[in-house]
């Protein structure tokens, strides 16, 4: 008796063993840091969808790196240009909103926001999740955050 339920149990732990590799193979459980999506946004284009689609309530938190040429010369970060503010020809027009700072939109029509290096936002619409930088002649952009 002793033996077969030994025997028993060594079973259910083999058969545990493979559910439990079958489920880690198949993705269902926690995303590995290699599977998590890192998309670039183009200076030189003009809104780009990331891929991800959030519905009214929530929860995005966007982190921002890298560089992009906005003004002739000049490289910068997400943060967009220290210096010049955003004429009213761009997306988001201010003395107070830079030039060349990450925006994001939520659908096609959604208002743009400001991003910079990151934010939290909460969507207030369904739709696709889109970047691009604030400026209003992309063609003569470089690089990418």
């Amino acid at each position: 008796m002793k033996r077969a339920t030994l025997i028993l149990l060594l079973m259910a732990l083999m058969i545990a063993c493979g559910a439990g590799s079958w489920i880690a193979r198949s993705g269902v459980g926690p995303l590995t840091q290699g599977a998590l999506a890192s998309p670039r946004i183009y200076a030189y284009r003009d809104w780009q969808s990331v891929g991800r689609q959030v519905d009214p309530g929530d929860v995005i938190h966007v982190r921002a790196k890298g560089r992009w040429l906005y003004t002739p010369g000049e490289f910068h970060g997400p943060e967009g240009h220290a210096t010049y503010p955003a004429p009213d020809t761009y997306p988001i027009a201010g003395a107070n909103v830079p030039g060349g700072v990450l925006l994001a939109r939520i659908g096609d029509d959604g208002p743009p926001v400001l991003v910079g290096r990151g934010r939290m936002l909460v969507a207030d619409r369904s739709g696709l999740l889109y970047f691009r930088i604030n400026d209003d002649i992309l063609s003569d952009n470089e690089g990418s955050v």
